[in-house]
């Protein structure tokens, strides 16, 4: 079972995350995904990450092919479209008009295959005044409403501790690429997808923008909790914290019975939702008081018992070490040449008939498949290739 898009071909251009997320996203689902590195530099995420070495870029590249091309160079970019000519997707996340000056403005490059679809990542789309503005994910995450309201309140603004803004364009980039291809289907016409970091962030801002359109609302930090909504916290226990989420009625009622208080469904400051987000603070030390006197595993018990949607805070020891994780294969070990048995996230999501795979470990040098992809496919010959290595085009 290679997945649902192994008859894909993608030819990948960028660096960083945006763009190189993008891609495993389609390779993992089968893709034949080639990616395109500059000479001897490579992708600088192949330096990125912790751990000496760092093995961010076993994660991001796996499911690739590396080729590598100066773009710069007129033979480099000759090289480029003649990979793009056989490919259905191609992946950019270059500052806009980069491309252009290179000689791959995607409008021409439809022109000449018209079922190419491109999906085009930056930081504030390829329209606009902003477009020209150079913007990395955490700017994105600034500028679509993150970054504002993540944090303790009487702290300044904090960040995730992952892309985040990167990862959700990659995202919303696969998923335009899979509805382009449905268009294309039916209709034989590619497409261009434009991915904006800053309004992927903005997607998933929930109603914070009607809320402030319509009722002059304006979120702001609130630390661990979503205000009105409770209980819904991280609840310290004797040995550790432990998140718990009981503010539907019904869960509420189950959550004071495992507690021992059953009164407290019953008392008008907690009866329903809206009262309990008014004594949301009150409400969250009642129920501390109870975890404190117990352990994490106390805790989790009763919840189970209860039918309390509940859960420890995992870190990756604990991912590693949980039957959940495995039975689901959520986690998955790589036969890799370097690390025996590297473990990183499986593919996702899960198909009931192509599930998709693994297939192949991150490229491990700059255009280790150069003889593979440009010597088999465009038939370059050996000559050829070692004469275009020797003047720094590939």
């Amino acid at each position: 079972m290679t997945g649902p898009l192994s008859d894909l071909k993608v030819v990948e251009f960028g660096q960083l995350i945006a763009g190189p997320f993008c891609g495993p996203l389609l390779g993992d689902m089968g893709a034949t995904v080639i990616k395109v590195e500059p000479p001897q530099a490579g992708d600088p995420m192949r330096q990125w990450g912790r751990g000496d070495p760092p093995v961010w870029w076993e994660v991001i590249a796996r499911n690739k092919r590396s080729v590598s091309l100066n773009l710069r160079d007129p033979r480099g970019q000759d090289l480029a479209r003649r990979l793009i000519a056989e490919a259905d997707v191609m992946i950019e996340n270059f500052k806009p008009g980069t491309l252009e000056g290179w000689g791959l403005d995607p409008v021409e490059l439809l022109k000449a295959h018209p079922r190419l679809i491109v999906v085009r990542m930056s930081g504030y789309g390829q329209t606009g005044p902003y477009s020209d503005r150079p913007g990395f994910g955490g700017i994105a995450e600034a500028v679509g409403g993150w970054r504002r309201i993540v944090g303790d309140p009487d702290r300044p603004p904090a960040r995730m501790g992952v892309s985040i803004g990167d990862s959700l364009a990659a995202t919303y980039g696969c998923m335009g690429v899979l509805a382009a291809l449905h268009h294309r289907a039916r209709t034989g016409e590619g497409q261009i997808v434009d991915s904006a970091l800053y309004e992927s962030v903005l997607q998933v801002m929930e109603s914070m923008v009607a809320e402030y359109a319509v009722a002059g609302v304006v979120r702001e930090r609130s630390g661990a909790i979503l205000p009105g909504i409770a209980p819904s916290n991280v609840y310290r226990c004797a040995d550790g914290d432990y998140m718990i989420g009981a503010n539907q009625d019904g869960l509420f009622r189950r959550l004071c019975q495992a507690m021992g208080r059953p009164e407290l469904a019953d008392d008008p400051r907690y009866a329903d939702h809206v009262s309990r987000g008014r004594h949301q603070g009150e409400l969250d030390a009642l129920i501390e008081a109870w975890t404190r006197r117990h352990t994490v595993a106390e805790v989790e018990a009763a919840m189970l018992a209860a039918a309390v949607p509940s859960g420890r805070l995992y870190a990756p020891a604990d991912m590693l070490d949980d039957p959940h994780f495995a039975a689901r294969e959520a986690i998955v070990e790589v036969d890799h040449p370097r690390w025996a048995g590297l473990k990183m996230q499986g593919v996702f999501p899960k198909f009931s008939r192509t599930q998709g795979s693994i297939r192949r470990v991150a490229p491990q040098s700059v255009g280790e498949h150069n003889g593979e992809v440009l010597g088999e496919r465009l038939g370059l010959t050996r000559e050829q290739l070692d004469e275009l290595d020797a003047e720094g085009v590939i």
